[in-house]
């Protein structure tokens, strides 16, 4: 038998979205999240969520339906309770919103008991299959244009599910055209830049809502498990990545993401403190630090610091040997040959240098490269490094 290696790759730029049904039962159950908003993506979502791929048959109330793919059949009690919605009639005004959008038709049936709706482009985007059978509506999944999505959101005031909705919609996985995405699944708006950097007035601007409403939000969220929302100084932004979303997505295991991972990733400073100062590090101080005299440009209680960091990202990555009281870090400036091959991709003034990391004094176990680019404002004013 030959063996194969599997890798996962989401890309940016896909039309539509793959949702899982069981995500989206468990988002209607998920009575802690608002779904009081005008942008419909919640709504919309939910009608998509029940559409049939193939030819079915419901009875109600005695009354046998045939159900054609992209429709389903349902009564306005049912609709109701999907939308959380506390009038039958508010449901119905929410179908009108979304007919009048021309993203579904529906027809009244029965007296006005039972609703029979159809999502309009429904084979666009989803397989229409021939033959006859039950659709489960629990399982499986469905795929949502991304142009339709984005619409909706745009339209209104957006609730908290339909920003969460958003949110799962934006992520990216594993992507190359998207820093911070080989980390782990990051929210990308797709704004041409490449990096998920975002602040709370483009979240506000998004979701018609102002930006304290954003921040609640984001942590009410991140407090639930949704989300871990990473917020850097300054005017940086933050960066936001899903959790659970490769057992869902993929069914593998979720991934921890770290904060000074993520930093180094999208090139956010780390800052130092000015000679002379305090410095205190917890977890390396316990461990032999051995750093080159050609490399004077970098103070040793930088280094520590710079150490300190680096141990946190890697021991984030299964690296246990961060841990080990036994290891030895040694510091030192690479060969010029060596700097001649990637000096193209160097800032001026950054200071590379190789580090290794050895077992006690005989055995190197791992090896690294190490880069420090100043930033505009260091290499402007010459403060910290």
């Amino acid at each position: 038998m030959s063996d194969y290696q599997l890798q996962i790759k989401q890309i940016v730029d896909y039309s539509r979205c793959r949702i899982y049904r069981q995500f989206i039962q468990s988002l209607i159950n998920d009575r802690s999240i608002r779904t009081g908003g005008s942008s419909g993506l919640f709504y919309f979502t939910v009608l998509c969520n029940y559409a049939n791929f193939r030819t079915s048959y419901r009875r109600i109330d005695g009354i046998g339906y045939t159900i054609y793919p992209g429709e389903w059949i349902c009564t306005v009690k049912e609709l109701s309770d999907w939308f959380r919605t506390h009038f039958q009639r508010q449901a119905m005004d929410i179908l009108d919103e979304l007919q009048r959008r021309h993203l579904i038709s529906y027809l009244i049936l029965d007296r006005g008991k039972v609703i029979k709706y159809k999502i309009r482009g429904w084979k666009n985007h989803n397989t229409v299959l021939d033959y006859n059978c039950p659709c489960q509506k629990d399982t499986g999944f469905f795929f949502m244009p991304v142009v339709a999505a984005t619409e909706l959101v745009s339209s209104g005031r957006c609730s908290e599910m339909d920003i969460v909705l958003d949110l799962w919609l934006s992520t990216v996985y594993n992507d190359e055209q998207v820093q911070g995405s080989k980390v782990g699944p990051v929210v990308y708006l797709r704004n041409g830049t490449g990096s998920p950097l975002v602040n709370y007035s483009e979240l506000a601007a998004r979701w018609g809502i102002s930006r304290a409403t954003v921040g609640r939000i984001l942590k009410k969220l991140a407090g639930m498990e949704y989300i871990s929302l990473m917020t850097f100084p300054g005017r940086t932004g933050s960066v936001i990545y899903l959790q659970n979303y490769l057992s869902t997505m993929f069914q593998i295991s979720d991934v921890l993401i770290d904060k000074e991972e993520v930093a180094m990733v999208l090139n956010i400073k780390i800052s130092l403190p000015d000679e002379g100062e305090a410095v205190k590090s917890e977890a390396v101080m316990e461990h032999d630090i051995c750093v080159s005299n050609e490399l004077s440009s970098v103070s040793k209680s930088h280094m520590e610091i710079i150490i300190k960091k680096m141990a946190q990202v890697l021991d984030a990555q299964g690296i246990s040997c961060f841990r080990c009281p036994k290891s030895i870090y040694k510091l030192y400036p690479l060969s010029d040959a060596c700097r001649e091959e990637y000096i193209s991709h160097i800032q001026k003034g950054a200071v590379r240098f190789g580090m290794t990391v050895s077992c006690g004094k005989d055995k190197p176990v791992y090896t690294f490269e190490l880069t420090l680019s100043p930033t505009e404002k260091d290499r402007e004013g010459g403060a910290r490094a």
